[in-house]
């Protein structure tokens, strides 16, 4: 989330483009699906979700208040849709109309044991999220609890270069965080930002850049595995065991979701800020207040959830107060 204490910055999401059809949807807690690591195996140790040969992992860098109440934060809710909100996450909602949010990243465990990191967090003091969020956030010490070597992470995907995304893509010092990483963003992203002259190209951009570490995409790519239709076994598992990063633009101008897939049913969708609420669940057509097209944000999102439900697919959420949500 990109955030002014002052007034509206940005905010955007996406998945598809098409919009389709919406109502109330019901949510329930992803069931534990028989992996010796469900819950908190270990300090530290957030819940776990296995897709295929690949283990998806919620990691909480911080949690706390937003800044504006959640009737403030977002427009369009019906009195039903808070009421559905509150069954579907309950820790959202605080005393005199606050808005409890965690700041979620997700680890991809692979074959051999390689990892996807999927955002970064909000970062160290003072970091672009200290005007606004609870910095220093925890996440080298999250990694360091649930065994993670930092070199052995060899993806970075930010779903957008929003501070609380992005926080920890490098140290306070500069230096990418993860020196084995490609770190995969949208070019559309990249070119947003360069004219907009965000202060996040002087923290991450540039410092990625000049690392030669900087990964530009452009539109949907398979990350690990093979394509769809391939019909073969390759070396991160079974085929259509596969990562993928999908364009789903609407928060920011290329906002991008993270699919892990292994096969039919058996996927996760990191939606990144494609939905950042409860209420937008119960309604997709809710407009958050930093979303930079709200319009575009609404299509992707209702194009987002219609896809989650008809696949079956479980949603890891960065802001809600449970990392896992499945569609009923």
């Amino acid at each position: 989330m990109s955030y002014s204490r002052e007034g509206v910055s940005r905010r955007t999401l996406l998945l598809g483009a098409a919009a389709v059809g919406g109502g109330v949807l019901a949510a329930r807690p992803a069931q534990a699906d028989g992996h010796p690591a469900q819950g908190k195996a270990r300090s530290g140790c957030s819940e776990i979700r296995s897709v295929g040969c690949f283990d998806v992992l919620a990691l909480r860098d911080a949690a706390g208040p937003f800044f504006l109440s959640y009737d403030d934060a977002f427009s369009g809710a019906s009195g039903n849709d808070w009421a559905a909100a509150r069954r579907i996450d309950p820790a959202a909602f605080g005393p005199d109309r606050t808005w409890h949010l965690d700041f979620r990243c997700y680890a991809i465990r692979r074959p051999g044991d390689r990892y996807t990191l999927v955002d970064t967090g909000i970062g160290p003091e003072g970091s672009p999220a200290s005007a606004w969020a609870p910095v220093p956030g925890a996440l080298p010490q999250v990694l360091a609890g649930n065994g993670i070597d930092v070199r052995r992470v060899d993806t970075v995907v930010l779903t957008h270069l929003h501070e609380d995304h992005a926080g920890w893509a490098v140290t306070a010092e500069g230096v990418p965080m993860f020196p084995n990483a490609r770190y995969v963003v949208q070019q559309r992203e990249l070119d947003a930002l360069e004219a907009g002259g965000s202060e996040m190209l002087r923290y991450v951009v540039r410092p990625l850049r000049a690392a030669g570490q900087l990964h530009p995409v452009d539109g949907a790519v398979v990350l690990s595995g093979a394509p769809a239709g391939a019909g073969r076994r390759t070396p991160t598992g079974r085929s259509g065991d596969r990562i993928r990063v999908v364009p789903t633009p609407g928060h920011t101008p290329g906002h991008q979701s993270v699919l892990v897939e292994g096969g039919r049913h058996d996927q996760v969708v990191v939606t990144g800020d494609v939905l950042v609420h409860a209420v937008q669940i119960a309604d997709p057509d809710v407009a958050y207040r930093y979303e930079a097209d709200q319009h575009l944000a609404r299509l992707t999102r209702r194009s987002l959830l219609d896809t989650a439900r008809h696949e079956r697919a479980v949603l890891a959420t960065a802001h809600l107060n449970r990392p896992f949500v499945e569609l009923d």
